[in-house]
């Protein structure tokens, strides 16, 4: 569906949701990578560790034995923490090409021009696609080997049945010998969880309310951002970290590109993202339910977040 789709359907429920998916406009994209800036966000500092000192490790297990490989990389953003890598995978030889996807074609543009001007000498393929429609194409065009990288705890915005989809469909489309490297975010004190999501500074507030604003801008509504405001709730037996804008006062919201209008009530909550943490049985558990064989676990100094390796066998 559209963005004006969504929207409507998503407000017309009861509770009421948007996607996490339209986060990131222009603005949208560059908050975020203000939050992942943040010193309570811990994740982008976990992962940047894990990269700086483990990416040699990361090239043994590939075994690769010098030959050309793909690096595809599912949700590249601005490529901040890949750039960490791809330098030390050069550095250590390694041949390959970088194939960024992301559903944004403005931070794609972005990392790509930066990528240029860092590593002249690299093959940079960018897809501004959904991942899947752009992977299946780059296997027709391509029989190297592939590693995708699907970094940031991305894999923890979805929903379980989500992430058995998502592990089971990636499996289909790779070859035998095709690797996979995906960042999950731990379980650890909630407290730490939690600051992530509400920092002092009110940036991550003002992510999750960039929502409402491009509401306002793409489909002429009269959000009134002081009206709300930003919720997070972490639950450390299931390990779902949630957000939420939640309506301060009861209101009614005209959106005149739907030509409705939506009534809030007092207290009301707009759910917009879910990032799950996860224990290292889970993980090994969904990786083995898809057929894959893990490699082989890379952790930061504190166990905060680990970058897992995992093969089709």
């Amino acid at each position: 569906m559209s963005f004006k789709e969504d929207v409507g359907t998503g407000l017309s429920e009861n509770p009421k949701y948007l996607s996490s998916r339209y986060f990131y406009d222009a603005e949208g994209d560059k908050i975020f990578q203000a939050i992942m800036k943040m010193p309570e966000y811990y994740l982008t500092n976990a992962e940047f560790e894990i990269f700086s000192t483990q990416a040699e490790q990361i090239l043994s297990e590939l075994d690769v034995n010098g030959r050309k490989f793909d690096l595809v990389e599912f949700g590249a953003g601005d490529g901040f923490k890949t750039r960490i890598l791809i330098e030390r995978l050069i550095e250590a030889g390694a041949n390959f090409r970088y194939i960024p996807i992301d559903i944004s074609e403005n931070v794609l543009n972005t990392l790509k021009s930066d990528f240029q001007k860092r590593f002249p000498d690299l093959e940079i393929l960018a897809e501004n696609a959904e991942y899947f429609e752009a992977l299946e194409s780059i296997n027709r065009k391509s029989e190297n080997p592939k590693v995708i990288l699907f970094l940031g705890s991305s894999i923890g915005n979805f929903l379980e049945d989500r992430t058995v989809r998502f592990l089971n469909a990636l499996y289909a489309v790779l070859n035998v010998g095709d690797f996979t490297l995906i960042g999950f975010d731990l379980k650890k004190n909630p407290k730490t969880i939690l600051e992530a999501y509400n920092d002092k500074q009110g940036i991550t507030k003002a992510f999750n309310l960039n929502l409402l604003k491009r509401i306002n801008r793409e489909l002429e509504a009269d959000f009134d951002l002081e009206a709300f405001d930003h919720y997070p709730y972490y639950d450390p037996e299931t390990g779902f970290a949630k957000s939420y804008i939640v309506s301060l006062k009861k209101q009614t919201v005209n959106i005149k590109g739907l030509k409705k209008q939506f009534v809030f009530d007092a207290g009301e909550a707009i759910h917009t993202e879910i990032s799950r943490k996860y224990g290292i049985n889970q993980i090994e558990t969904l990786f083995e339910n898809a057929n894959f064989n893990v490699s082989k676990h890379f952790f930061d100094c504190k166990h905060y977040y680990v970058d897992t390796l995992a093969k089709k066998i």
